[in-house]
């Protein structure tokens, strides 16, 4: 029977600060802290799992009888971004840091931008992506000017209401801003946010998102895995992540539950290589916005679809569930925060309670289920294959 590796991104999912915090602003953080002081918060799945028995969790009951192998890994990439977070789990860490614009982007980089597109920038400041529209959202309407933010992230995003500006003409004008981009200013994400509404109190952003990132500066284990002949699906912004270097199949979702509806689709379905799945809820949704209790409940939503997958897992199925920042939504801030990660490897092949400990770099999981799929690589991390395998 054909090998199937499923990796499950529970986007933001961090497990507690890193002890390099502070340089990032974070000391406290702890998103899983967080949200299971809920009254929404429910995960038996991930509780059954080891997700509290993983080293440095203190909070959540621990499994007397984990399932699945368990470890927190330690982020080796300069970030705590989408971009760099990923990259490391396909096995890829980046040295050196994407720039960020806390004062906004310097004036050449947005007169080129409207000389380019034609039309006018308004904001252009780290923001809030509802906030922005609220607050920039009319007067967009009004003069067609396009809505440029950013945020502690290394993003460059435009906003415009899907009335005043085409979904494909926004998608165009953030191309433009991809290829303008580069050298010191090679931002991680250009992101197009469109958003549909009359006013201030409907405006809505809608599923139409795109993000347009960099091209991961060498082969990830997406490459190595497709050019094996192997499946590579993409799920959810994955393909966009890696501006589709080494997807061989993209699916796009419109949230947290229809990813894992494609998830349970596709493992009822035959293929043979790697399903990558991004659940981006968390983050976009719930993180970002400091809503404790959204994210606490859309964690209880994952884990009750979790609990469908498992028994669909064939005897050849490894499924790995991480993350690839925090995004602590307790604190003041609404950025991503400098968190460890979680990693749950379960399985019929796994050995149930392997306590892993922390592991150095997230690119620990590209070489882990290279191995596993008899992929020969070069790239970041350790495999612990042989540690969890019967």
């Amino acid at each position: 029977m054909a090998k199937r590796v499923f990796i499950i991104v529970l986007d933001s999912f961090g497990i507690g600060e890193m002890p390099d915090a502070a340089r990032f602003g974070d000391v406290g953080s702890n998103t899983l802290g967080a949200i299971v002081k809920s009254p929404k918060y429910h995960t038996p799945t991930l509780q059954k799992l080891g997700l509290f028995n993983i080293e440095g969790v203190v909070c959540g009951r621990r499994a007397e009888a984990p399932l699945a192998s368990f470890a927190r890994l330690e982020e080796v990439s300069n970030g705590k971004d989408t971009t760099t977070g990923h990259w490391e789990i396909a096995g890829v860490e980046s040295e050196k840091a994407l720039p960020v614009y806390p004062n906004g982007f310097p004036d050449e980089v947005i007169a080129e931008f409207e000389r380019r597109t034609g039309r006018r920038v308004l904001c252009n400041k780290p923001y809030s992506g509802t906030d922005v529209i609220r607050d920039y959202g009319e007067e967009h309407m009004k003069t067609g000017a396009l809505i440029v933010y950013t945020s502690a992230d290394s993003v460059f995003q435009v906003a415009a209401n899907e009335a005043v500006v085409p979904v494909p003409e926004l998608y165009r004008y953030c191309e433009i801003a991809r290829e303008m981009l580069t050298g010191d200013h090679n931002v991680g994400r250009v992101i197009a946010r469109p958003f549909v509404g009359t006013n201030a109190k409907n405006f809505k952003r809608t599923t139409n998102r795109h993000d347009l990132s960099l091209k991961p500066p060498r082969k990830t284990m997406l490459d190595y895995i497709r050019a094996a002949g192997l499946d590579t699906i993409g799920v959810g912004k994955i393909y966009d992540i890696f501006d589709g270097e080494g997807v061989s199949e993209k699916l796009k979702t419109t949230g947290n539950a229809n990813g894992m509806e494609v998830t349970l689709e596709l493992a009822q379905r035959g293929f043979s290589g790697l399903a990558f799945v991004n659940l981006v809820d968390f983050d976009m949704v719930y993180g970002h916005r400091n809503d404790v209790n959204g994210y606490a409940n859309a964690a209880t939503e994952f884990d009750g679809q979790l609990a469908k997958l498992l028994p669909l897992l064939r005897a050849e199925d490894l499924l790995i569930i991480t993350a690839d920042h925090g995004c602590d939504p307790a604190t003041p801030s609404t950025d991503h925060s400098r968190e460890y990660v979680p990693m749950l490897a379960y399985g019929k092949g796994v050995r149930a309670g392997v306590d892993l400990g922390t592991r150095r770099s997230f690119a620990c999981i590209a070489q882990t289920v290279c191995e596993y799929l008899g992929v020969p690589v070069q790239l970041d991390g350790k495999s612990f294959l042989k540690e969890i395998l019967r």
